[in-house]
């Protein structure tokens, strides 16, 4: 009997040691887009914040300046926040943004109870069996500040499903998030607004921005839109070149 406790011991640290050196964080690890964007510093001061609202910090990283590199999903037991933060520099992130919250219990046993009853019997046990009883989801999103754009919008096309499910495509595109201190940010757009046109560009879908952004860069042109519902015209200067 003593050496099956003794086994059961040795079990128990090996599993502990496994999940001690496997980053969730790397291993969950999904790269927006495929564009490996990453922190334009060689060495990035690598910064980690915890938060609630991560609907609320993605439009705040976008209007600051920065963009998504990817995100991690996956539910464990309890897990150190710092993780993450190591699994950001190892990428070159220059934001990592970390939640959590209580996903579930997966067992009225505790390890303890599990291993005592283990030992009194076959002596075996089976390895998922030790995992930690309380069950948390972690999301993390991982950010790289980007170079300063020619306009400095990001927008998306909304569309209106009626009572009968038949879908139609609004007008214009909603802007999302205006970056600080570029162009759009200084002709006056806001989140909200219904970007309509750009120069002679008829702005009816997201691709459509970039083509009549590259057309107009290092110039000024006339920028159409709407805010709640009433037209506005102003004039944004481009910036040459991102910068």
């Amino acid at each position: 009997m003593m050496m099956k406790k003794i086994l059961l011991v040795l079990v128990f640290m090996s599993v502990q040691m496994v999940q001690a050196e496997e980053n969730l964080y790397a291993k969950h690890y999904k790269e927006q887009n495929g564009r490996g964007l990453k922190s334009l510093l060689v060495e990035p001061d690598t910064k980690m914040y915890v938060s609630n609202h991560a609907d609320e910090d993605n439009i705040d990283m976008l209007e600051r300046g920065y963009d998504m590199m990817g995100s991690t999903g996956f539910e464990a037991g309890s897990i150190m926040p710092n993780m993450a933060l190591t699994h950001a520099k190892a990428i070159k992130a220059d934001v990592v943004l970390v939640y959590s919250k209580y996903a579930s219990k997966k067992s009225s046993l505790s390890q303890l109870q599990l291993l005592k009853e283990a030992a009194e019997t076959t002596g075996e046990i089976d390895e998922k069996a030790l995992e930690a009883d309380e069950k948390y989801r972690y999301y993390a999103s991982y950010w790289a500040k980007v170079p300063m754009p020619i306009f400095g919008l990001h927008v998306i096309k909304l569309k209106h499903k009626d009572k009968d499910g038949n879908v139609t495509p609004l007008d214009g595109l909603k802007v999302l998030a205006v970056i600080k201190g570029s162009p759009a940010y200084k002709a006056g757009l806001k989140r909200g607004d219904v970007l309509m046109k750009l120069g002679d560009f008829d702005l009816q879908e997201p691709e459509a921005l970039g083509p009549a952004v590259g057309r107009y860069q290092g110039q000024q042109v006339e920028v159409a839109f709407e805010r709640e519902g009433a037209p506005v015209v102003t004039k944004a200067t481009l910036n040459s070149l991102a910068k």
